[in-house]
């Protein structure tokens, strides 16, 4: 008896867009994945080259991958620890790096470094195995990944910067930074310029140096020299960023940033901040007082889950609800100190680790 040729892989992609296509009006996310789709019909349609389709579509493999492997951590805040490859194990900046994961992790954070050798070793061998990420990229002048991620299912390989980084920034709920070449200064820029222009989330930026040391000190003198004196950044946007030679300092900025506010989000032209704890009429009004410079119109105000976040509405336990001018960043980052200082976190929410 002849038996039927399996179907061929254009078949069988045809038959499969067709089951996706059925499903998409039950599919909790079935709108935003028809405007994908739709995208990728648009570019089929004009004249592409062939090198245009490798990239986009080496793209999308490193972004699946890394979506799959992050989804089960998605409620875990998660630490960038960044330095050189070159530094030894022998250093002091290297111990520091080991003590500093360890310290963080201890308070339930991850740690995700770039699995390569030198701070990134350093951060994965603090943190352990089961707290440890490595967004690894491959090199020709540097060795792959680090003995204390490799084979770990939480090492994910990258064939692109620019996708490697976007998960970096996207996962991030800090970073910390050691003294390092031009990849670390490349990620303390790119942090402070996505967090000065409101690009990303605000988050805390630790700038970690051995005792007595001289580096990020050095660096701050240039931004204080050459950016804050010619009026090229504000006076406020050193405050976007902490330097300490401290490990314990250097956890309390990551901890305290978290301790009651929990994260913020757009809504039409206003500016919501999720708290974990609620604040009294009193302190919110010390705050219209003290921050309304930064106001485009109205007050801060507290308010319940804005109908627009219903996905989001258990995220946090109050909301204070303005119109940022987007522009003074700086100021915002200490009006998320000021709200730390003048709230205080529920016995339930004294996890800042928790997203």
């Amino acid at each position: 008896m002849a038996t039927s040729p399996l179907p061929n892989a254009s078949e069988s992609l045809h038959a499969d867009v067709i089951r996706l296509l059925d499903r998409l009006p039950h599919m909790k996310h079935g709108e935003l994945i028809q405007l994908a789709l739709a995208t990728i019909v648009r570019m089929a349609e004009d004249d592409f080259d062939r090198l245009d389709w490798k990239i986009c579509n080496a793209a999308l493999q490193d972004m699946e991958r890394a979506f799959r492997i992050f989804y089960p951590y998605r409620h875990i805040r998660k630490i960038s620890i960044f330095g050189s490859a070159r530094i030894a194990p022998t250093t002091v900046e290297y111990r520091m790096a080991v003590e500093f994961a360890r310290a963080i992790t201890q308070q339930g954070f991850m740690v995700m470094t770039g699995a390569g050798p030198g701070i990134m070793q350093a951060g994965n061998e603090g943190a352990g195995r089961e707290k440890s990420f490595g967004l690894n990229i491959q090199l020709p002048f540097e060795q792959g990944a680090n003995s204390f991620i490799e084979g770990d299912r939480k090492l994910i390989p990258f064939k692109y910067f620019f996708t490697r980084k976007l998960f970096f920034l996207r996962e991030s709920d800090a970073l910390a930074l050691f003294p390092g070449g031009f990849g670390t200064q490349d990620e303390a820029f790119e942090c402070l310029t996505l967090s000065q222009t409101g690009k990303s989330a605000p988050m805390p930026l630790v700038l970690i140096d051995r005792p007595g040391g001289d580096y990020w000190h050095d660096w701050s003198a240039y931004i204080n020299k050459q950016l804050l004196q010619r009026g090229l950044i504000s006076p406020e946007d050193p405050n976007l960023y902490t330097i300490t030679d401290r490990v314990d300092v250097a956890c309390e900025a990551i901890t305290s940033f978290y301790r009651v506010f929990h994260s913020c989000r757009y809504v039409g032209t206003r500016l919501v901040f999720r708290l974990n704890s609620e604040l009294s009429d009193e302190h919110v009004e010390w705050l219209n007082e003290n921050f309304s410079d930064i106001l485009v119109k109205g007050r801060i105000e507290k308010s319940a889950p804005l109908p627009q976040e219903a996905q989001d509405a258990s995220v946090g336990v109050s909301r204070l609800v303005f119109q940022f001018n987007q522009r003074d960043l700086g100021r915002l980052y200490q009006l998320i100190a000021e709200v730390n200082r003048l709230g205080i976190p529920r016995e339930e929410s004294r996890h800042p680790e928790r997203k």
